[in-house]
């Protein structure tokens, strides 16, 4: 196996405690613990308001990179939409399924959990056409939350003849890598100013998942909100600038018919 070619799998975990409070979960820069990834390439953050964005890119796959700061493992309820990427479900995080990192591990989830060993490549796409909209549930669409719940320290006890053995290291497994980008050739950036980002269900893909119990502490460590839209939103929020628009009357009036030379020859249309 050419273990270059694959990436490491985390694997599924059911929080401890499911009636505990949130109260205690500071919401933080993702510095790097979350980042949404576009071929690969980590996708730039925009600060505004209190608030994290980035530009979605209509038509384009991405995924999900999770970084554990931690030296104990962490389960992190990851959603996006307000969905459980590993079983679309809405609840609180503390409820939510999660994925599980060893100690500073990093993993990459590309799409929707559909079962044991595959997965729908995440697609920034409209709300009209998104994942969220086909399940009834678009009360959260442009936002992706992860949060960060570490294992509970285990207690250190003097030996018994009467005490269970020690519990056996998370099953791990390996996945094989991303597939090759899809070709976007010919999908155009959204433009209208009333088409709001959404994330859709693309490609199937391997995913290969274990599910583990861990005893996790009753609040997340810390969140991380990334909000996402398409450039023309960015820029009426006034994150982004806005481009120069062209005057389609002024390029008319620019217009003077001939110009000198003859018609260009182009290979594609060979």
């Amino acid at each position: 196996m050419n273990r270059f070619a694959y990436l490491t799998v985390a694997v599924v975990a059911l929080a401890a405690n499911p009636r505990a409070e949130m109260s205690a979960s500071p919401t933080r820069h993702p510095g790097g613990d979350l980042n949404i990834l576009v071929d690969g390439a980590a996708q730039r953050l925009y600060a505004h308001d209190g608030r994290w964005y980035v530009e979605a890119l209509n038509g384009r796959e991405y995924a999900l990179q999770l970084r554990n700061p931690y030296s104990v493992r962490v389960a992190v309820a990851l959603s996006v939409d307000g969905l459980n990427t590993i079983d679309a479900g809405r609840t609180t995080a503390v409820d939510a399924r999660k994925w599980v990192l060893g100690p500073h591990e990093t993993v990459t989830i590309s799409g929707w959990q559909t079962s044991r060993t595959a997965a729908r490549r995440f697609e920034f796409t409209t709300e009209a056409r998104s994942y969220g909209q086909a399940l009834g549930q678009t009360a959260n669409l442009g936002v992706i939350t992860a949060a960060f719940f570490k294992e509970r320290a285990a207690t250190i006890t003097p030996y018994s003849s009467k005490d269970s053995p020690a519990s056996a290291p998370a099953p791990r497994s390996a996945a094989p890598a991303e597939q090759k980008r899809a070709d976007a050739a010919g999908r155009e950036e959204a433009q209208a100013d009333d088409e709001y980002a959404a994330t859709g269900m693309g490609r199937r893909t391997d995913h290969v998942v274990r599910q583990v119990w861990l005893d996790l502490e009753d609040t997340p460590a810390h969140t991380v909100a990334i909000r996402y839209e398409f450039r023309a939103q960015l820029v009426r929020l006034g994150i982004l600038p806005p481009g120069p628009t062209p005057d389609p009357l002024q390029r008319r009036e620019r217009a003077h018919g001939f110009e000198p030379g003859f018609s260009p020859d182009l290979p594609s249309l060979r």
